[in-house]
């Protein structure tokens, strides 16, 4: 007789190590499978945002993971004649979510604490050195076949498979599921050198983005002495000979020399922007790069992954639960496919500011990017470049709010002077409002029937009160982000999703109590 699980998750990389760790903190149960024993000992991504920050602080991971991770620095891009003709910050402070907006870190040991933390809980069983062979959804349940990589097989049972195994997907292939191209494929070198003090003192101390037709390349400041570069092959170079050991220290010979560190990691890729035709197909989603693959110019890779399996997992228990109707998960698709296509498609186009090839073309480019500054470059901020949730699980007023990342704010705490918003107050679905008499009258009855807490913004306590029994959380912050969001909005009242994303908003007591009752109807 099969074992029986909540969900399968095929894949325990990034991306399905979130999904283990969000479900084992809901006491889902569930198997996770990957054929690789150990974490990959080479850095993949190097960037992370806010957003992703805000997760792991909700799997209390942050403090854990902080030692691997550091700012972002501003990226400049230089043209054809070496001059600046771009610039890529991050917002100011006070920071929005908590975090500095954009961090580089180093995957190895971050993935490793990810997986340490998901098989902390009882309900998450992982099998690694194991393998998904074959899977069959027979509309009520997921039948699985699994090989260890001794040859032993056996079956397991599910109400949902996440897949998160990677561009390769054995199950997108599967099921015969499409990729979609966005028309981006070009030859690139990746390499990941751990810098000497000698060879940083030679070293720029931001991020550059070489737009120069002979090579274009990307240059990146990891944390500690960790540096990438990112270098465009030319049609007539094999990517498998560029990548070896010689010829990788020749492509960086106008930086560094072999004396100035040693090399991590060269690898030829071809950057692509493929985005999967269908995310669902009835108890089987496909996440993370099985779903897509975008070029790296933003370094927005992982934390695409990660932001579809927090879409998704709320949505899976919800449904379980029976707090929700099954068309909840068909929101999954709806709301990622369309963020990743749009970012993507943003993305492409950084690409072919980067990737001109043509002299002429590149002094075109130039030109035009200072003209369109004014002669005089401006930072613009990389938050700018992610979209907000375009349609999905939200209110229908269209009001632009809808959809964006709800902030966190710095809070008074009871403990420690101060906190972050959700180290406070929890997560999952959130009512928040700058004056507690909109919770009057049925908000409060439907503020419970929807599973939330209500949180109340005030300027005046001196420290956060929290309570189990069902009563607001009433929150002091800091540095005036809530308040002045609020103001922005002309609102009075944000309904959050779990995800964080703004659900909708409202200026008064009655459109709230109109808006939470047309929000539980929507969930069914």
């Amino acid at each position: 007789m099969s074992e029986s699980f909540d969900v399968l998750i095929s894949g325990f990389g990034p991306s399905g190590a979130v999904a283990a760790n969000l479900l084992g903190k809901l006491g889902v149960r569930t198997l996770c499978v990957d054929r690789a024993r150990e974490v990959y000992d080479k850095p993949r991504a190097i960037a992370l945002d806010h957003e992703i920050m805000r997760i792991f602080q909700d799997l209390g991971l942050a403090q854990r993971i902080a030692p691997y991770v550091d700012v972002f620095p501003a990226s400049e891009y230089y043209g054809t004649q070496g001059q600046l003709i771009k610039r890529i910050d991050t917002v100011p402070k006070p920071y929005p979510l908590g975090y500095t907006p954009t961090m580089t870190f180093t995957q190895p040991p971050v993935e490793r604490e990810l997986r340490a933390q998901a098989e902390s809980y009882d309900c998450i069983s992982v099998a690694l050195g194991t393998e998904l062979i074959d899977f069959h959804d027979d509309g009520e349940q997921v039948s699985a076949r699994l090989r260890d990589d001794t040859g032993a097989e056996r079956s397991v049972t599910a109400k949902y498979l996440i897949a998160a195994d990677g561009a390769s997907s054995f199950v997108r292939t599967k099921l015969g599921i499409a990729l979609e191209d966005l028309v981006f494929d070009e030859p690139w070198v990746v390499v990941d050198v751990m810098v000497n003090e000698q060879g940083l003192a030679k070293l720029p101390k931001t991020a550059i983005q070489y737009c120069e037709p002979k090579r274009p390349c990307t240059y990146i400041v990891g944390p500690g002495g960790h540096r990438r570069w990112e270098i465009m092959l030319s049609p007539d170079e094999d990517p498998l000979e560029m990548q070896k050991e010689a010829n990788v220290w020749q492509l960086l010979s106008r930086w560094l020399t072999p004396e100035d560190g040693q090399m991590w990691r060269a690898a030829s890729y071809r950057f692509h922007a493929l985005v999967a035709s269908e995310w669902r197909r009835g108890r089987v989603f496909i996440a993370g790069d099985a779903a897509h693959q975008q070029p790296p110019f933003i370094g927005q890779g992982m934390c695409q992954g990660v932001r579809d399996v927090v879409n998704l997992v709320w949505k899976l228990a919800r449904v379980m639960r029976g707090g929700a109707a099954d068309a909840l998960l068909d929101t999954y698709q709806v709301e990622r496919k369309a963020h990743v296509t749009m970012l993507t498609t943003r993305i492409k186009e950084i690409g072919r500011v980067i990737c001109e090839r043509d002299e002429a073309a590149a002094a075109a480019r130039d030109a035009r990017l200072l003209a369109e500054a004014g002669g005089v470059v401006k930072t613009i901020t990389r938050q700018e470049i992610v979209p907000p949730l375009q349609s999905g699980l939200l209110d229908g007023d269209g009001a632009s709010v809808n959809g964006t990342l709800f902030p966190q704010p710095l809070v008074a705490s009871a403990t420690d002077g101060s906190a972050l918003l959700d180290e406070v107050v929890g997560g999952g679905w959130r009512v928040v409002v700058d004056d507690a008499a909109l919770l009057d009258g049925g908000v409060s009855a439907a503020v419970r029937d929807l599973g939330a807490r209500a949180i109340v913004l005030t300027q005046h306590a001196s420290a956060a009160a929290t309570d189990s029994t069902g009563k607001p959380a009433v929150v002091a912050e800091r540095e005036g982000v809530l308040a002045g969001w609020f103001a922005r909005h002309g609102c009075h009242a944000a309904i959050v999703r779990p995800d964080h994303y703004v659900w909708g908003v409202a200026a008064d007591n009655a459109t709230l109590a109109a808006k939470l009752g047309a929000l539980i109807g929507a969930l069914g």
